[in-house]
């Protein structure tokens, strides 16, 4: 084999994703190229290969070379949520910024197939969930126009693309997560068989027939790697044994405070200043950790700001940040979840979609004069919600509206905090999502003013004045 240096590509037009695993991993023990390798493979070797080292003993690191683009098309948006659940993947769906939905794309679950009354309720209520969406969007439309008014010299349609995603943005809140939608998701063979068998173990059986068509699908590409993919019982039995459990706590929290943080590093800054001293010199971590605490405040704030000293909007901050963690409980509506659980590089546990947390209501409803069908629209959903809940919540799900409220506790290091809140302020984020980024941004410097440093947002706004512009009120009560 050559001494050069040599940096090529493995083409996927002509080399299998299981094939291409193969060559990496051989190379841990093999002397030759990895052109050599692969050139010495077949299909079939390398289903041997993975039968035998990632099958048999576990090797699954070597599925992670072997990656798919898999399109899924017409799944509700309920089903997406599941899908776009594990970390490791990548994914680009149809947005409800910028796309509009027609009155019958709406997905409607086998489940009611047996239930004729409630299969009736659940088609109306989401007929007029989205024919009051459709009649809201000329109307908000309207109202946005006012503020936004014609350019000189700029077109109908130019104008229509610039205040497009304003509008969409408050009529989206009518949406519910039986939405249709398309999805394209990257990921490797380890992280989709995972993937796979936490659809094949969701307790609805849209996400349990995509999980299989999915496996069925990368079974083309990697079959190996996917075939044992299966429900996982003790994920269903751990769920089931403490959502019993739950029912036995009384609810007695007060809603109006819609963001906490609930537990933090107490020295946060110390923690990121040890690990970066720790990186930089010979020092261990206690002796790093003492000397920071005894030095005084003027001295560490300076050290502080050196951590971010020249930074970008678009710099990666050190990794050390994330020695830094805090842990957030927050109520928001469930288009903004929608948007947050793409941060996928933190923890986040969420309580099933429901309709008994209130929902929002944007100003913008209120100024155009749809305030009264917004209303009627979502307590309709509220009504059917809890008759097919009382048979069986999940499926009740499809028909919450992304107005509704969710909670959902969100634990994340500084340095996530940061690109979330520095991406999530921007004056071109959703309002909700604004509202939220900048409320988090607040909590942390309301119990370490130093940390503000390291937390990159936009300065124009706060969360009150999100609130204030972009909000009417919130319904909490959800009997209304």
């Amino acid at each position: 084999m050559s001494q050069n240096r040599q940096v090529y590509l493995l083409d996927p037009h002509h080399l299998t994703p299981e094939t291409i695993a193969v060559t990496f991993a051989k190379t841990s023990r093999s002397p030759q190229s990895f052109q050599e390798i692969a050139d010495e493979l077949t299909d079939e070797k390398s289903a041997e290969f993975h039968e035998k080292w990632v099958v048999g003993y576990g090797h699954a690191s070597v599925a992670e070379h072997a990656v798919l683009h898999i399109a899924v098309e017409n799944v509700s948006r309920l089903a997406v949520e599941c899908l776009e659940s594990n970390r490791l993947a990548s994914y680009t769906e149809k947005s409800t910024r910028y796309q509009k939905w027609n009155e019958d794309s709406f997905y409607i679950p086998q489940e009611l197939d047996d239930q004729p009354v409630l299969k009736e309720n659940y088609i109306k209520t989401n007929h007029l969930l989205f024919k009051t969406y459709l009649d809201s969007l000329p109307i908000v439309r309207e109202e946005i126009g006012k503020r936004n008014s014609r350019r000189p010299e700029e077109s109908e349609s130019a104008w229509e693309r610039r205040i497009r995603s304003d509008y969409v943005d408050v009529c989206r809140f009518l949406l519910p997560a039986s939405a249709l939608a398309n999805v394209g998701m990257t990921i490797n063979a380890r992280a989709l068989e995972h993937a796979i068998r936490k659809m094949l173990s969701h307790p609805l059986s849209e996400v349990q027939t995509m999980g299989q068509e999915i496996k069925q699908v990368s079974k083309n590409n990697v079959p190996t790697l996917v075939k044992y993919a299966d429900s996982v019982p003790h994920w269903i039995k751990v769920a089931n044994s403490f959502q019993f459990e739950g029912k036995t706590i009384p609810n007695q929290e007060d809603p109006s405070n819609w963001c906490k943080l609930v537990h933090y590093d107490q020295d946060a800054e110390k923690l990121v200043l040890a690990g970066l001293l720790v990186k930089n010199s010979g020092v261990s971590f206690d002796q790093t950790y003492r000397y920071l605490q005894q030095l005084d405040q003027s001295h560490l704030e300076d050290l502080v700001k050196q951590v971010v000293e020249d930074i970008e909007r678009f710099d990666i901050p050190a990794r050390e940040l994330e020695y830094a963690t805090f842990t957030f409980e927050v109520l928001i509506d469930q288009g903004a979840y929608f948007e947050i659980k793409r941060h996928r590089m933190m923890t986040q546990t969420v309580q099933p979609i429901s309709t008994l947390l209130g929902y929002a209501v944007p100003r913008c409803i209120v100024n155009a004069g749809f305030e009264s069908e917004y209303h009627k629209a979502m307590q309709s959903a509220h009504k059917t919600y809890t008759q097919i809940a009382e048979w069986n919540p999940h499926v009740a799900g499809y028909l919450v509206p992304n107005g509704y409220n969710r909670r959902l506790l969100l634990r994340a290091n500084i340095r996530s905090l940061d690109h979330l809140i520095n991406l999530r302020s921007a004056q071109n984020a959703h309002f909700s999502v604004r509202r939220l980024a900048q409320r988090l941004s607040e909590e942390i410097q309301l119990i370490n003013p130093l940390l503000s440093y390291w937390i990159r947002k936009n300065n124009l706004e706060t969360s009150n004045s999100v609130e204030a512009e972009y909000f009417a009120e919130t319904a909490y009560n959800p009997e209304f």
